[in-house]
């Protein structure tokens, strides 16, 4: 035989469990209710619960804020399944779960797994083992017997180019030695002139007095 409990979701005492044992039970706020819930918004007997084929039967009892089952609010008779959530107006919920079943060759197995809030989370999938980065040996330069690495060359000074050779003689020496030249060969022809003209007299008087007088 299947046993069955109601566990509060939310309401006065939130995850409280209330085993369901009898065939006719009810819910409501005085204490003589088989499933006591001393709440404002529950009625003094708010809903019946009876058993059927094994198989609990709910009926709301013309309460003020209702009876709801997964969210619908209820007009008639509702087969319970396990997992559904019955709710009371608008704070209290409480969901209906098969505890156990009783079997003398097996051992007891309780029906949370049945349960999308009981069910057993998923393995998170493993993450692919990322490859470790390895670095590259760096290549040495090829380094051969008796060679020593150059060092680096120094900047070459600056040296100024030598003066260029000077072909011949400068312009300067030139122009004297044509003036030189043009002075002594006026100096010569004047010098010639005076000789043949016999004009020594007239133009060295003081030189040539006595020779001119005779």
């Amino acid at each position: 035989m299947a046993q069955f409990q109601l566990v509060m979701h939310s309401g006065p005492t939130p995850g409280k469990t209330f085993p369901l044992e009898g065939d006719v039970l009810t819910i409501g706020r005085e204490a003589s209710n088989a499933v006591a819930i001393n709440d404002a918004e529950v009625s003094r007997k708010h809903t019946q619960l009876v058993f059927q084929g094994g198989k609990y039967i709910i009926t709301d009892l013309g309460s003020t804020n209702g009876t709801f089952v997964n969210g619908q609010r209820l007009t008639g008779q509702h087969v319970l399944q396990p997992g559904e959530i019955i709710s009371l107006g608008e704070q209290i919920s409480l969901l209906y779960e098969v505890v156990a079943q009783v079997d003398p060759n097996a051992t007891m197995i309780s029906s949370a797994a049945r349960m999308p809030a009981a069910a057993a989370p998923a393995q998170a999938p493993q993450p692919k083992p990322q490859p470790q980065y390895q670095p590259q040996p760096q290549v040495q330069p090829q380094q051969y017997a008796g060679h020593i690495p150059a060092s680096p060359e120094p900047e070459a000074a600056y040296i100024p180019p030598p003066p260029a050779k000077k072909g011949g003689m400068s312009l300067p020496l030139i122009i004297v030695i044509i003036v030189l030249f043009c002075l002594i060969c006026s100096c010569t022809g004047f010098f010639w002139w005076i000789d043949s003209t016999a004009a020594w007299c007239d133009w060295f008087p003081f030189l040539f007095g006595g020779a001119c007088g005779a």
